[in-house]
């Protein structure tokens, strides 16, 4: 089973007054509806336009119900940039039980930054959203209509994944014949490798129940790209059901994900998920 180290100064956040505060965990009971969690990597352009988006649906939806509480929090991911000056400006808007940024130590991978955001989560339903706001934040609606939709949840476990598979033919036209091979043979890994029935593992805007979110992220060993497979598979292998939602997604500039180089880790880690769960050598809880 994989261990979650935590550095010293990833023990606290720092809320809109400059104070530091212990981070909750994901093991206390829930204290609001739903945790936002955005991983950041030199984020300092990007992530205004998606903070700015999702904290308008966020607000416009808990005037028109009161008891609905969120918060969400930004993983700056040991960004080189600004990514942690450009959050914090967010926290002092709206405060810090709406808005938490957990500035890491060093760049653990989009999947170290998203399970440590969800470990320090205080909500009944988790939903993973990415920096670049390349889906639009109002599907946070349709993700959730995907989860009501696996009730009754086995053991309160289900999760809702956001798809772009629908929109594949249009992207295809728009991609190199080289890019094209290289996706084709990631999902053919995937396929093949860990996860049948989902056709769209990479999507960034995943929705979680609670206690999903705690089985499948303490099992979790892969930190980078791949992260979403090996979630995906250790769901699939404890039979907690999964929907997937075609959600709207439009492509952002700034990419972190090199074709060549990314392709290949990813296609490295999907064998390691296959052979050493296959072994023993990673574990389920």
């Amino acid at each position: 089973m994989p261990t979650l180290h935590r550095h010293e100064e990833e023990k606290f956040f720092v809320n809109a007054e400059g104070r530091k505060e212990p981070v909750p965990s994901i093991h206390d009971p829930p204290t609001r509806e739903l945790s936002v969690v955005v991983p950041s990597y030199n984020e300092e352009d990007r992530l205004p336009l998606m903070m700015d988006e999702a904290l308008d649906y966020l607000e416009k939806r808990q005037k028109r119900d009161p008891s609905f509480t969120y918060e969400v929090i930004v993983v700056d991911d040991g960004s080189k940039d600004q990514t942690t000056k450009v959050a914090m400006k967010y926290c002092k808007k709206y405060g810090s039980d709406k808005v938490r940024v957990l500035s890491l130590v060093k760049n653990r991978g989009k999947g170290g930054a998203v399970r440590m955001g969800v470990f320090s989560s205080r909500g009944k339903k988790i939903l993973m959203a990415d920096a670049d706001g390349a889906t639009k934040f109002e599907d946070i609606e349709k993700v959730e209509e995907g989860l009501k939709s696996l009730q009754p949840w086995p053991n309160q476990m289900a999760i809702s994944c956001g798809s772009r598979a629908h929109l594949e033919k249009d992207s295809i036209a728009k991609r190199s014949y080289f890019r094209t091979l290289l996706m084709y043979g990631f999902h053919f890994l995937v396929w093949f490798l860990c996860v049948k029935e989902i056709r769209d593992t990479q999507c960034g805007f995943k929705l979680l129940t609670r206690e999903a979110a705690s089985r499948t992220f303490s099992t979790l060993h892969i930190e980078r790209w791949a992260f979403d497979v090996e979630l995906l598979y250790i769901a699939q292998r404890l039979r907690i059901p999964i929907a997937e939602v075609a959600v709207n997604w439009t492509e952002i500039e700034g990419s972190k994900l090199v074709p060549f180089w990314s392709w290949l880790q990813m296609g490295r880690d999907l064998l390691f998920i296959r052979l050493r769960y296959m072994t023993g050598a990673w574990q389920l809880e």
